[in-house]
């Protein structure tokens, strides 16, 4: 999903970047100067937010994908915010699961909650009332929310997704330099085996692989 796309906490709209367009651009892109990025791993960091259909859809495929990754290869997960008040908040409650350990059980669940339930995840109160529901800890997420740890990330996710220029998610970023996604590539499939192309040209050029 672009963010010129972006109506309102939910938009469902038909993946008009793949296909044709993706066939006539590379798969994917490099930036000029680099994002600094680790250099004992090569790190990837997914940029998604979960009122997007595309997100969930390429979920389980990462999910699964991420199984794989070698032992020099580290994956991270990165809302983006785009200045939107709902992603702002969506960001907070991603990185508020994380810190009180509910983030790997609930992440799939977060999706249906927004896109199907139409759940105001974006809010604490509303947020710690599902997470309730889901048989955690709702007052830990409450405490979460607005700690320093969790607020700190929130900021570091906005930065990253500045500094890497994301325009629509999902989106992969490989060692700060490479991009690549669906639109790129026609299909989430597709941006996989290239993040796993890059993977090894990046391990290469380090002179480990």
């Amino acid at each position: 999903m672009n963010r010129r796309t972006w109506l309102g906490w939910v938009t469902v709209t038909p993946l008009l970047w793949a296909g044709a367009e993706a066939a006539a651009r590379p798969p994917y892109e490099t930036l000029n100067p680099p994002v600094a990025s680790p250099g004992d791993v090569i790190e990837v960091l997914e940029f998604f937010h979960y009122g997007c259909p595309h997100c969930r859809a390429f979920d389980p495929l990462v999910s699964e994908w991420k199984k794989g990754i070698a032992s020099d290869v580290r994956f991270r997960q990165v809302p983006v915010i785009w200045n939107q008040r709902v992603l702002l908040g969506l960001a907070t409650c991603f990185y508020a699961l994380g810190a009180i350990g509910a983030l790997e059980a609930l992440h799939p669940r977060i999706f249906a909650a927004i896109q199907d339930e139409r759940r105001p995840l974006y809010e604490r109160d509303a947020a710690a009332q599902w997470v309730r529901d889901q048989g955690f800890d709702g007052q830990a997420l409450t405490n979460a929310w607005d700690s320093f740890t969790v607020q700190t990330q929130v900021k570091q996710a906005d930065r990253l997704t500045r500094e890497y220029r994301i325009e629509g998610v999902p989106t992969l970023a490989i060692a700060g330099r490479y991009i690549t996604s669906a639109s790129h590539t026609g299909s989430h499939e597709a941006a996989l085996k290239e993040a796993d192309r890059i993977i090894a040209e990046v391990r290469r050029s380090r002179g480990k692989g």
